[in-house]
């Protein structure tokens, strides 16, 4: 399977896949669609379409779903998170200054749900810092579970790929993903949820503790 990225090619990044091939050129631009721009960064407002990720960094970003933007793309986020699907996955691709990409059950970019690739629902939303959008291959209609939050605005992924949503809170925590392709040590979705829904943020995970050690061991340790 292919490997799905974002196009840094563009932005004169060097990708360990290499650029993209030179099929990989923008798709027609579509017809005007009057969208609204405007993200409510209030998370008590439509909470079914509030996207929460707990983080092993410890903490919890909020996501601003927009239908309006992408309704199919949505509908596939919703479920998927609703399945637990996102449930475990790490950030397998987080470039400095550019992205962080997540969404693969792989860790490796090629990975993806059974679930058919969707649609191109390309819009007129700027990728701006925050934005959350959908990665591809090199095929337009190959969107299926992987998407990636901007650290930085990245005009250049404009109608080219699903922007579906914003960070609405949270977003020094995206800033505090471990960096890499793929990271050392990848920051891994705890638990993804639908605001909506409830569920409690998870207990940070205690670090092991260290086996103590009495005074006469330590004597005996230093006689040794």
């Amino acid at each position: 399977m292919k490997t799905r990225l974002i196009a840094a090619a563009l932005l004169g990044l060097t990708l360990a896949a290499g650029p993209l091939s030179a099929k990989d050129k923008p798709a027609p631009t579509p017809a005007p669609v009057q969208l609204s721009a405007y993200v409510d960064p209030d998370p008590a407002k439509d909470p079914d379409n509030i996207l929460v990720l707990d983080l092993s960094n410890g903490g919890r970003v909020m996501i601003r779903l927009m239908p309006a933007w992408a309704p199919g793309h949505i509908e596939r986020i919703k479920l998927l998170t609703r399945q637990g699907f996102y449930n475990g996955i790490v950030f397998h691709r987080v470039i400095d200054g550019f992205m962080a990409q997540t969404g693969d059950p792989t860790g490796t970019g090629t990975g993806g749900s059974s679930m058919p690739d969707l649609k191109a629902e390309f819009n007129f939303m700027p990728h701006v810092r925050g934005t959350v959008s959908m990665a591809r291959t090199e095929q337009p209609d190959t969107a299926n579970s992987q998407f990636f939050i901007v650290f930085y605005p990245r005009f250049a992924l404009d109608h080219r790929y699903t922007n579906f949503g914003r960070v609405i809170s949270g977003m020094d925590i995206v800033d505090a993903i471990q960096r890499g392709e793929p990271p050392a040590s990848p920051t891994k979705i705890v638990q993804a949820s639908i605001l909506s829904d409830g569920k409690a943020q998870p207990a940070p995970v205690a670090a092991p503790a260290m086996p103590s050690i009495s005074a006469s061991q330590l004597n005996n340790s230093k006689s040794n």
